[in-house]
């Protein structure tokens, strides 16, 4: 099954309610529990596509040393994201800043580590993303990558759908359905990483749904 684009950005009010009330409290926590791991002790922590800011919450409340700056085009998300960043009394230490994630204005190697969770199969040329990731990351500096893997075809689409969205409503149904057709393959993400030149990186399937890649610290002077 070929890529189908969905829209880049998700700014409607509609879609940003239905994002922030579908159930990722699993996913947002593994994510969180893994980066976490890559560097326990970074300061500056970008997250790219932040959503809702679920995950720069949870992060911030298990390691009171992490500063992050959490991005995403769409204003919506960000409103959102900034009610639920208030009501976790984070201000000082979650900044939210509507940017273009494929032309980030942050000086060269400024952050320690940097995730991602659920923005690539949004983006039409994802290439773009990574060349700012390696542009923007410190030499010894952690990396979390992690979004939907593309299925074969449409009778499994329709099957993740069914297995993995039974508590959600219709719009919130379709907003999976478009996120898994517009996905990438693992051999598409190998692909993006050569292209870049994104080193020291281990990418994998980490579940029926996902694809990671992920980069601990010191990494590069261990190998």
């Amino acid at each position: 099954m070929n890529r189908i684009l969905e829209p880049e950005v998700m700014d409607t009010w509609l879609e940003a309610t239905a994002y922030d009330a579908m159930d990722f409290t699993a996913v947002n926590t593994a994510f969180a529990t893994d980066a976490m791991s890559l560097d326990p002790h970074a300061i500056k922590v970008l997250d790219i596509g932040t959503g809702t800011a679920r995950i720069p919450i949870l992060m911030c409340q298990q390691r009171p040393q992490y500063l992050f700056t959490a991005i995403d085009l769409a204003q919506s998300m960000l409103i959102i994201g900034q009610r639920n960043v208030e009501a976790a009394q984070l201000t000082q230490r979650i900044r939210l800043e509507r940017v273009d994630s494929k032309r980030m204005p942050y000086p060269d190697l400024e952050f320690d580590m940097v995730i991602s969770n659920s923005l690539v199969h949004h983006l039409p040329e994802p290439y773009l993303l990574f060349q700012e990731i390696k542009r923007l990351i410190k030499l010894d500096g952690a990396i979390l990558i992690r979004d939907l893997i593309r299925p074969e075809n449409e009778r499994a689409v329709n099957e993740l759908v069914t297995k993995f969205s039974g508590n959600y409503d219709p719009q919130q149904q379709l907003l999976f359905e478009d996120s898994l057709k517009a996905a990438l393959t693992l051999a598409e993400v190998r692909e993006l990483i050569d292209r870049v030149g994104l080193t020291q990186v281990k990418l994998s399937q980490t579940s029926e749904l996902h694809w990671t890649i992920e980069r601990q610290k010191n990494i590069i002077d261990r190998i």
